[in-house]
Protein backbone atom coordinates (compact mmCIF):
# COMPACT_ATOMS: atom_id res chain seq x y z
CA UNK A 1 0.00 0.00 0.00
CA UNK A 2 1.59 3.09 -0.87
CA UNK A 3 1.72 5.73 1.75
CA UNK A 4 0.41 9.10 1.35
CA UNK A 5 2.40 12.21 2.10
CA UNK A 6 3.28 15.74 0.65
CA UNK A 7 5.90 14.28 -1.60
CA UNK A 8 3.87 11.62 -3.25
CA UNK A 9 0.93 14.42 -3.64
CA UNK A 10 3.89 16.94 -5.18
CA UNK A 11 5.60 14.10 -7.38
CA UNK A 12 1.97 13.23 -8.74
CA UNK A 13 0.84 17.09 -9.71
CA UNK A 14 3.76 16.88 -11.74
CA UNK A 15 2.57 14.01 -13.66
CA UNK A 16 -0.74 14.89 -13.77
CA UNK A 17 -1.99 12.55 -11.18
CA UNK A 18 -2.32 9.83 -13.38
CA UNK A 19 0.15 7.55 -10.51
CA UNK A 20 -2.38 6.64 -8.31
CA UNK A 21 -3.53 3.28 -7.46
CA UNK A 22 -7.15 2.04 -6.81
CA UNK A 23 -7.46 2.61 -3.36
CA UNK A 24 -8.88 -0.89 -2.21
CA UNK A 25 -9.38 -4.11 -4.65
CA UNK A 26 -12.68 -5.28 -5.83
CA UNK A 27 -12.00 -8.94 -5.96
CA UNK A 28 -14.66 -11.78 -6.98
CA UNK A 29 -15.80 -13.54 -3.86
CA UNK A 30 -14.36 -16.90 -2.54
CA UNK A 31 -16.29 -19.83 -1.82
CA UNK A 32 -15.11 -19.87 2.08
CA UNK A 33 -13.63 -17.29 4.52
CA UNK A 34 -13.16 -17.62 7.89
CA UNK A 35 -14.94 -14.29 8.56
CA UNK A 36 -17.63 -12.53 6.92
CA UNK A 37 -18.99 -8.95 7.79
CA UNK A 38 -22.27 -7.94 6.30
CA UNK A 39 -22.22 -4.18 5.96
CA UNK A 40 -19.66 -2.12 3.87
CA UNK A 41 -20.22 0.87 6.82
CA UNK A 42 -17.30 2.27 9.12
CA UNK A 43 -18.29 -0.02 11.93
CA UNK A 44 -17.94 -3.02 9.53
CA UNK A 45 -15.28 -1.79 7.50
CA UNK A 46 -13.10 -1.20 11.05
CA UNK A 47 -13.97 -4.41 12.30
CA UNK A 48 -12.56 -6.27 9.27
CA UNK A 49 -9.20 -4.07 9.57
CA UNK A 50 -8.47 -4.71 13.31
CA UNK A 51 -9.32 -8.76 12.74
CA UNK A 52 -6.67 -8.76 10.32
CA UNK A 53 -4.31 -6.13 11.75
CA UNK A 54 -4.07 -6.97 15.26
CA UNK A 55 -5.76 -10.43 15.51
CA UNK A 56 -3.83 -12.08 12.40
CA UNK A 57 -7.23 -13.01 10.24
CA UNK A 58 -6.47 -12.35 7.15
CA UNK A 59 -8.94 -14.37 5.28
CA UNK A 60 -12.31 -12.10 5.61
CA UNK A 61 -14.85 -10.76 3.46
CA UNK A 62 -16.70 -7.59 3.82
CA UNK A 63 -19.77 -7.92 1.89
CA UNK A 64 -21.98 -4.57 1.01
CA UNK A 65 -25.03 -4.77 -0.76
CA UNK A 66 -24.21 -1.44 -2.70
CA UNK A 67 -21.17 1.06 -2.19
CA UNK A 68 -19.19 1.42 1.04
CA UNK A 69 -20.54 4.05 2.74
CA UNK A 70 -23.70 4.49 1.23
CA UNK A 71 -25.75 3.97 4.31
CA UNK A 72 -25.71 5.47 7.38
CA UNK A 73 -21.26 6.28 7.59
CA UNK A 74 -22.23 8.22 4.60
CA UNK A 75 -25.75 9.53 5.86
CA UNK A 76 -24.87 11.33 9.50
CA UNK A 77 -23.83 14.63 10.60
CA UNK A 78 -20.35 13.65 11.96
CA UNK A 79 -20.27 14.59 15.43
CA UNK A 80 -18.28 13.07 18.14
CA UNK A 81 -18.35 12.96 21.49
CA UNK A 82 -17.67 10.65 24.74
CA UNK A 83 -20.02 12.84 27.48
CA UNK A 84 -22.13 9.72 28.32
CA UNK A 85 -23.91 9.39 31.88
CA UNK A 86 -23.28 5.85 32.64
CA UNK A 87 -19.83 4.11 33.24
CA UNK A 88 -20.10 1.43 30.33
CA UNK A 89 -20.64 4.31 27.69
CA UNK A 90 -18.53 6.85 29.01
CA UNK A 91 -15.75 4.06 28.24
CA UNK A 92 -17.00 2.45 25.10
CA UNK A 93 -17.46 6.26 23.37
CA UNK A 94 -13.93 7.58 24.67
CA UNK A 95 -12.24 4.16 23.94
CA UNK A 96 -13.92 5.52 20.27
CA UNK A 97 -12.64 9.38 21.43
CA UNK A 98 -9.09 8.42 21.86
CA UNK A 99 -8.59 6.25 18.69
CA UNK A 100 -10.08 9.01 16.87
CA UNK A 101 -6.75 10.96 17.85
CA UNK A 102 -4.55 9.22 16.47
CA UNK A 103 -6.98 7.72 13.42
CA UNK A 104 -5.37 9.48 10.32
CA UNK A 105 -1.80 8.35 10.96
CA UNK A 106 -2.97 4.96 12.06
CA UNK A 107 -4.41 4.09 8.72
CA UNK A 108 -2.38 7.22 6.63
CA UNK A 109 -5.51 8.72 5.53
CA UNK A 110 -6.72 12.23 6.36
CA UNK A 111 -10.26 11.65 8.40
CA UNK A 112 -10.25 14.79 8.29
CA UNK A 113 -10.47 14.35 12.77
CA UNK A 114 -11.56 17.94 14.16
CA UNK A 115 -11.81 18.74 17.71
CA UNK A 116 -13.66 22.00 17.50
CA UNK A 117 -16.04 21.37 20.96
CA UNK A 118 -19.05 19.74 21.38
CA UNK A 119 -21.78 22.38 23.61
CA UNK A 120 -24.92 20.86 24.66
CA UNK A 121 -27.50 23.62 25.65
CA UNK A 122 -29.44 23.76 28.82
CA UNK A 123 -32.58 25.65 28.44
CA UNK A 124 -34.46 25.10 31.47
CA UNK A 125 -34.13 23.97 35.19
CA UNK A 126 -34.05 20.35 34.37
CA UNK A 127 -31.78 20.52 31.85
CA UNK A 128 -28.94 22.18 33.96
CA UNK A 129 -29.84 19.55 36.72
CA UNK A 130 -29.04 16.98 34.10
CA UNK A 131 -26.04 18.13 32.17
CA UNK A 132 -24.40 18.87 35.59
CA UNK A 133 -24.96 15.52 36.95
CA UNK A 134 -23.40 14.59 33.39
CA UNK A 135 -20.33 16.69 34.15
CA UNK A 136 -19.29 15.04 37.40
CA UNK A 137 -20.04 12.10 36.14
CA UNK A 138 -17.48 12.55 33.33
CA UNK A 139 -15.37 13.32 35.25
CA UNK A 140 -15.21 10.75 37.54
CA UNK A 141 -14.66 8.33 34.32
CA UNK A 142 -11.49 10.32 33.57
CA UNK A 143 -13.71 12.39 30.80
CA UNK A 144 -13.54 16.06 30.12
CA UNK A 145 -16.13 18.03 30.74
CA UNK A 146 -17.14 21.61 32.12
CA UNK A 147 -19.85 23.85 32.84
CA UNK A 148 -20.44 27.11 30.84
CA UNK A 149 -22.38 30.00 32.01
CA UNK A 150 -24.52 31.97 28.89
CA UNK A 151 -22.19 34.49 28.56
CA UNK A 152 -19.12 32.21 28.49
CA UNK A 153 -21.38 29.79 26.01
CA UNK A 154 -21.42 32.60 24.02
CA UNK A 155 -18.32 33.81 23.93
CA UNK A 156 -17.04 29.87 22.47
CA UNK A 157 -19.76 30.15 19.98
CA UNK A 158 -20.76 33.73 19.37
CA UNK A 159 -24.36 33.72 17.27
CA UNK A 160 -25.85 31.95 19.84
CA UNK A 161 -28.54 33.79 21.25
CA UNK A 162 -28.80 34.17 24.90
CA UNK A 163 -31.29 37.17 25.17
CA UNK A 164 -33.44 36.04 28.61
CA UNK A 165 -36.63 36.43 26.54
CA UNK A 166 -35.79 34.54 23.77
CA UNK A 167 -38.26 31.11 22.99
CA UNK A 168 -35.51 28.89 24.13
CA UNK A 169 -33.61 30.40 26.76
CA UNK A 170 -29.51 29.70 27.06
CA UNK A 171 -29.37 29.01 30.89
CA UNK A 172 -25.70 27.19 30.88
CA UNK A 173 -23.95 24.66 28.86
CA UNK A 174 -22.13 21.64 29.17
CA UNK A 175 -18.45 22.09 27.09
CA UNK A 176 -16.55 18.72 26.05
CA UNK A 177 -13.38 20.08 24.07
CA UNK A 178 -11.94 17.21 22.83
CA UNK A 179 -15.23 16.25 20.66
CA UNK A 180 -15.91 17.47 17.59
CA UNK A 181 -16.19 16.32 13.96
CA UNK A 182 -14.43 14.52 11.43
CA UNK A 183 -15.15 13.24 7.53
CA UNK A 184 -17.46 10.31 7.20
CA UNK A 185 -16.39 9.31 3.54
CA UNK A 186 -12.88 9.16 4.22
CA UNK A 187 -13.36 6.91 7.17
CA UNK A 188 -14.63 4.29 5.45
CA UNK A 189 -12.58 4.61 2.23
CA UNK A 190 -9.55 4.78 4.66
CA UNK A 191 -10.16 1.56 6.62
CA UNK A 192 -11.24 0.26 3.09
CA UNK A 193 -7.90 1.08 1.74
CA UNK A 194 -5.75 0.08 5.00
CA UNK A 195 -8.68 -3.77 5.01
CA UNK A 196 -7.40 -4.28 1.57
CA UNK A 197 -4.07 -4.32 2.20
CA UNK A 198 -4.19 -6.78 4.76
CA UNK A 199 -5.71 -8.77 2.69
CA UNK A 200 -9.38 -8.45 3.41
CA UNK A 201 -12.03 -9.01 0.21
CA UNK A 202 -14.10 -5.77 -0.11
CA UNK A 203 -17.41 -6.97 -2.04
CA UNK A 204 -19.73 -4.39 -2.75
CA UNK A 205 -23.43 -4.91 -4.86
CA UNK A 206 -23.48 -8.18 -3.02
CA UNK A 207 -26.65 -8.25 -0.99
CA UNK A 208 -27.24 -10.78 1.78
CA UNK A 209 -30.25 -12.97 1.45
CA UNK A 210 -29.95 -15.51 4.06
CA UNK A 211 -28.01 -17.15 6.99
CA UNK A 212 -27.23 -20.47 6.26
CA UNK A 213 -27.30 -22.46 9.87
CA UNK A 214 -25.97 -26.20 9.79
CA UNK A 215 -27.73 -29.16 11.57
CA UNK A 216 -25.84 -28.31 14.69
CA UNK A 217 -27.28 -24.98 14.71
CA UNK A 218 -24.10 -22.74 14.21
CA UNK A 219 -23.78 -20.63 11.41
CA UNK A 220 -22.21 -22.23 8.03
CA UNK A 221 -22.18 -19.23 5.52
CA UNK A 222 -24.38 -16.51 3.43
CA UNK A 223 -27.01 -16.54 0.85
CA UNK A 224 -25.94 -13.83 -1.48
CA UNK A 225 -26.96 -12.54 -4.62
CA UNK A 226 -23.38 -13.31 -6.28
CA UNK A 227 -24.16 -17.42 -4.90
CA UNK A 228 -23.61 -18.97 -1.15
CA UNK A 229 -20.53 -18.04 0.53
CA UNK A 230 -19.18 -20.53 3.01
CA UNK A 231 -17.68 -18.89 6.28
CA UNK A 232 -17.11 -19.97 10.21
CA UNK A 233 -18.00 -16.74 11.58
CA UNK A 234 -20.57 -14.05 10.56
CA UNK A 235 -20.64 -10.60 12.10
CA UNK A 236 -23.70 -8.55 11.38
CA UNK A 237 -23.27 -4.74 11.33
CA UNK A 238 -25.88 -3.30 9.12
CA UNK A 239 -27.39 -0.72 11.12
CA UNK A 240 -30.84 0.43 10.36
CA UNK A 241 -31.67 -3.44 8.78
CA UNK A 242 -30.01 -5.69 11.27
CA UNK A 243 -32.97 -6.72 12.58
CA UNK A 244 -34.39 -8.03 9.32
CA UNK A 245 -30.25 -10.01 8.92
CA UNK A 246 -30.88 -11.74 11.87
CA UNK A 247 -34.27 -12.84 11.60
CA UNK A 248 -32.52 -14.69 8.12
CA UNK A 249 -30.83 -16.30 11.36
CA UNK A 250 -33.52 -16.87 13.75
CA UNK A 251 -32.82 -14.40 15.73
CA UNK A 252 -35.52 -12.10 16.99
CA UNK A 253 -33.86 -8.62 17.67
CA UNK A 254 -35.34 -6.15 20.47
CA UNK A 255 -34.67 -3.37 18.15
CA UNK A 256 -36.84 -0.61 16.08
CA UNK A 257 -35.95 1.24 13.02
CA UNK A 258 -36.54 5.44 12.94
CA UNK A 259 -35.80 7.44 9.44
CA UNK A 260 -33.24 9.83 10.53
CA UNK A 261 -33.08 13.12 8.68
CA UNK A 262 -29.97 16.23 8.23
CA UNK A 263 -29.85 18.92 5.99
CA UNK A 264 -27.47 21.24 5.01
CA UNK A 265 -27.48 24.97 4.06
CA UNK A 266 -25.61 27.24 0.70
CA UNK A 267 -21.69 27.22 2.06
CA UNK A 268 -21.10 30.58 3.57
CA UNK A 269 -17.01 31.57 4.83
CA UNK A 270 -16.21 30.25 8.59
CA UNK A 271 -18.72 31.87 10.95
CA UNK A 272 -19.68 29.34 13.39
CA UNK A 273 -16.42 27.76 15.55
CA UNK A 274 -17.97 24.62 17.36
CA UNK A 275 -20.91 21.82 17.26
CA UNK A 276 -23.74 23.37 19.10
CA UNK A 277 -26.82 20.97 20.45
CA UNK A 278 -29.98 21.13 21.93
CA UNK A 279 -31.62 18.56 23.50
CA UNK A 280 -34.82 19.83 24.77
CA UNK A 281 -35.95 20.92 20.98
CA UNK A 282 -33.76 18.27 19.25
CA UNK A 283 -31.62 20.06 16.45
CA UNK A 284 -27.82 20.10 16.54
CA UNK A 285 -25.50 22.68 14.18
CA UNK A 286 -22.17 22.43 13.29
CA UNK A 287 -20.10 24.06 10.48
CA UNK A 288 -18.33 22.05 7.50
CA UNK A 289 -15.01 22.26 6.05
CA UNK A 290 -17.14 22.86 2.83
CA UNK A 291 -18.74 26.33 4.35
CA UNK A 292 -22.01 24.32 4.97
CA UNK A 293 -24.28 24.83 8.19
CA UNK A 294 -24.81 20.95 8.80
CA UNK A 295 -27.78 20.45 10.80
CA UNK A 296 -29.90 17.91 11.84
CA UNK A 297 -33.03 16.67 14.33
CA UNK A 298 -34.52 14.07 16.06
CA UNK A 299 -35.97 11.23 14.56
CA UNK A 300 -39.26 10.65 12.91
CA UNK A 301 -42.13 9.63 15.24
CA UNK A 302 -43.06 6.12 13.13
CA UNK A 303 -41.06 3.49 12.81
CA UNK A 304 -39.69 2.80 9.01
CA UNK A 305 -37.36 1.74 6.58
CA UNK A 306 -37.84 4.81 4.65
CA UNK A 307 -34.78 6.88 3.79
CA UNK A 308 -36.96 10.47 3.51
CA UNK A 309 -39.00 10.87 6.53
CA UNK A 310 -41.74 13.77 7.26
CA UNK A 311 -41.06 17.58 6.18
CA UNK A 312 -42.63 18.69 9.52
CA UNK A 313 -39.31 16.99 11.70
CA UNK A 314 -37.07 19.55 9.76
CA UNK A 315 -39.46 22.87 9.57
CA UNK A 316 -39.76 22.64 13.60
CA UNK A 317 -35.93 22.15 13.52
CA UNK A 318 -35.00 24.65 11.50
CA UNK A 319 -37.30 27.05 13.42
CA UNK A 320 -35.43 26.38 16.59
CA UNK A 321 -32.16 27.02 14.91
CA UNK A 322 -33.26 30.29 13.78
CA UNK A 323 -34.52 31.13 17.09
CA UNK A 324 -31.04 30.36 18.62
CA UNK A 325 -28.91 31.56 16.17
CA UNK A 326 -31.08 34.62 14.52
CA UNK A 327 -28.02 35.40 12.15
CA UNK A 328 -28.84 32.16 9.91
CA UNK A 329 -32.28 33.17 9.64
CA UNK A 330 -32.23 34.44 6.29
CA UNK A 331 -29.55 31.04 5.31
CA UNK A 332 -30.64 28.89 2.04
CA UNK A 333 -31.02 25.59 2.82
CA UNK A 334 -29.14 23.12 -0.21
CA UNK A 335 -30.56 19.51 0.23
CA UNK A 336 -31.41 17.51 2.99
CA UNK A 337 -31.32 13.41 3.13
CA UNK A 338 -32.00 10.22 5.84
CA UNK A 339 -30.93 7.59 7.11
CA UNK A 340 -32.29 4.68 8.62
CA UNK A 341 -31.57 3.65 12.14
CA UNK A 342 -31.55 1.11 14.62
CA UNK A 343 -33.04 1.80 17.87
CA UNK A 344 -33.01 -0.56 21.62
CA UNK A 345 -35.23 0.05 24.35
CA UNK A 346 -32.06 1.57 26.42
CA UNK A 347 -30.64 3.64 23.72
CA UNK A 348 -27.35 1.83 24.01
CA UNK A 349 -25.87 -0.30 21.04
CA UNK A 350 -25.61 -4.06 21.01
CA UNK A 351 -22.12 -5.35 20.41
CA UNK A 352 -22.40 -9.05 21.57
CA UNK A 353 -22.15 -12.83 20.66
CA UNK A 354 -25.43 -14.42 19.95
CA UNK A 355 -27.66 -17.97 20.62
CA UNK A 356 -26.13 -18.80 17.56
CA UNK A 357 -22.81 -20.33 17.45
CA UNK A 358 -20.05 -18.30 14.72
CA UNK A 359 -22.84 -15.47 14.93
CA UNK A 360 -21.98 -12.14 16.18
CA UNK A 361 -24.09 -8.45 15.83
CA UNK A 362 -23.32 -4.99 16.32
CA UNK A 363 -26.16 -3.01 16.24
CA UNK A 364 -28.56 -0.83 17.85
CA UNK A 365 -26.71 2.27 17.56
CA UNK A 366 -29.67 4.51 17.06
CA UNK A 367 -28.23 8.18 16.40
CA UNK A 368 -25.01 7.93 17.83
CA UNK A 369 -23.31 5.25 16.11
CA UNK A 370 -20.59 7.87 13.37
CA UNK A 371 -18.72 9.17 16.70
CA UNK A 372 -18.10 5.37 18.37
CA UNK A 373 -16.79 4.05 15.05
CA UNK A 374 -13.37 3.03 15.57
CA UNK A 375 -13.98 1.97 19.46
CA UNK A 376 -16.53 -0.07 18.29
CA UNK A 377 -14.94 -1.57 15.17
CA UNK A 378 -11.71 -2.66 17.55
CA UNK A 379 -13.83 -4.33 20.46
CA UNK A 380 -15.86 -6.18 17.82
CA UNK A 381 -13.16 -7.19 15.99
CA UNK A 382 -11.92 -8.83 19.46
CA UNK A 383 -14.97 -10.23 20.15
CA UNK A 384 -15.71 -12.06 16.88
CA UNK A 385 -11.38 -13.21 17.15
CA UNK A 386 -11.62 -14.14 20.80
CA UNK A 387 -15.18 -15.71 20.56
CA UNK A 388 -15.31 -13.44 23.74
CA UNK A 389 -16.36 -9.76 24.34
CA UNK A 390 -13.54 -7.37 24.85
CA UNK A 391 -14.30 -5.62 28.71
CA UNK A 392 -15.23 -2.22 27.56
CA UNK A 393 -18.32 -4.03 25.28
CA UNK A 394 -18.84 -6.94 27.65
CA UNK A 395 -22.33 -4.66 29.55
CA UNK A 396 -23.49 -4.51 26.26
CA UNK A 397 -24.69 -7.79 25.41
CA UNK A 398 -27.96 -9.25 24.23
CA UNK A 399 -28.50 -10.85 26.80
CA UNK A 400 -29.50 -7.32 29.28
CA UNK A 401 -32.85 -7.44 27.47
CA UNK A 402 -32.96 -10.61 29.68
CA UNK A 403 -31.56 -9.74 32.54
CA UNK A 404 -32.82 -6.31 33.14
CA UNK A 405 -29.30 -5.00 33.69
CA UNK A 406 -29.75 -2.00 31.07
CA UNK A 407 -27.63 0.75 29.74
CA UNK A 408 -30.27 3.72 30.13
CA UNK A 409 -28.45 6.42 27.70
CA UNK A 410 -32.01 7.56 26.13
CA UNK A 411 -31.17 11.24 28.34
CA UNK A 412 -27.69 11.40 26.96
CA UNK A 413 -29.14 9.95 23.66
CA UNK A 414 -32.13 12.41 23.22
CA UNK A 415 -31.53 14.39 20.09
CA UNK A 416 -30.07 12.99 16.83
CA UNK A 417 -26.39 13.39 16.61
Amino acid sequence: MRNYSIFALAREALRGHRGWEQQWRSPEPKSRYDVIIIGGGGHGLGTAYYLAKEHGVRNIAVLEKGWLGGGNTGRNTTIIRSNYLYDESAALYDHAVKLWEGLAQELNYNVMYSPRGVMMLAHNVHDVQVFQRHIHANRLNGVDNEWLTPEEAKAYCPPLNIARNARYPVMGAALQRRGGTARHDAVAWGYARAASALGVDIIENCAVTGIRRGSNGAVEGVDTGRGFIAANKVGVVAAGHSSVLMEMAGVRMPLESYPLQALVSEPVKPVFPCVVMSNTVHAYISQSDKGELVIGAGTDQYTSYSQTGGLPVLTHTLDAICEMFPAFSRMRMLRSWGGIVDVTPDRSPILSKTPVAGLYVNCGWGTGGFKATPGSAHVFAHTIAQDAPHPINAPFNLERFRTGRLIDEAAAAAVAH
